[in-house]
């Protein structure tokens, strides 16, 4: 586990499985915490201790598909700790099972919208305060499916496709400013959600969320100072 006892880091999507996950990846490194969720009650629901920890959590209510949500919350993060030095966004979903022909449009504007208008924004709204500072880690993730697109997901495959390329060209602008960005691809991640509406798969075959964090928790880290724009398979058996 790398040392992050001098690093700030802010977690979106903090309530959720793997957002959790990876807070308490970072907390267990020694990191201070933003910890960013719509709805801060799942966050007191999924880390009580770490929500409760005054000195070295700070958990905010934001919207990040809402601009000005999105620089409320950084600048609450600057005004408490006066600096970001990684970026951990965890926020997205999944919605799929339609032909496209069938898609409503709300729903591809839904999957554009969770999960690559919310990374846009989170993005644009920390590199700012890393320029200042010039250095920070951008994590963002994506999925396996973002590589190719598969029969009735079209919505959700071409939104994490656009994660990616995001990804790559804000690391070629970054690449000289000492600040990396790059994503993880997991494969399905073995959550509640997923076990009551897959009931009958192989659990052990799925990737643990703590498994995914890890990885977030190296490219945030200065061990992963020479890695840009790279898209990291996390599969497990999956």
């Amino acid at each position: 586990m790398a040392d992050f006892s001098d690093r700030v880091v802010l977690v979106t999507g903090a309530g959720g499985s793997l957002g959790s996950a990876v807070a308490r990846t970072f907390y267990a490194g020694g990191a201070r915490l933003v910890l960013a969720e719509r709805s801060p009650e799942k966050i007191a629901a999924a880390l009580p201790e770490i929500a409760q920890d005054a000195d070295r959590a700070l958990v905010q209510a934001a919207d990040l598909t809402d601009p000005a949500s999105v620089v409320a919350l950084v600048q609450v993060a600057l005004e408490r700790f006066g600096q970001i030095d990684a970026l951990a966004n965890t926020v997205g979903g999944y919605r799929a099972g339609t032909p496209v022909h069938e898609t409503p449009v709300e729903q591809w504007e839904f999957m554009l919208s969770l999960n690559a208008r919310t990374a846009f924004l989170v993005s644009q709204a920390v590199i700012p305060p890393m320029l200042e500072r010039g250095s920070g880690h951008i994590v963002h993730v994506a999925a396996r499916a973002a590589l190719s697109g598969g029969a009735k997901m079209a919505a959700y495959s071409a939104s994490k496709s656009a994660l990616i390329r995001l990804v790559e060209s804000l690391a070629a602008e970054l690449k000289h400013s000492g600040i990396t960005v790059n994503c993880v691809l997991p494969g399905t991640i073995d959550t509640p959600q997923n076990r009551a509406e897959m009931p009958k798969a192989d659990f052990s075959k799925w990737v643990a969320p703590e498994a995914i964090a890890d990885v977030i928790a190296f490219l945030a880290s200065d061990a992963a100072r020479a890695v840009q724009g790279a898209a990291i398979p996390v599969y497990g058996r999956s």
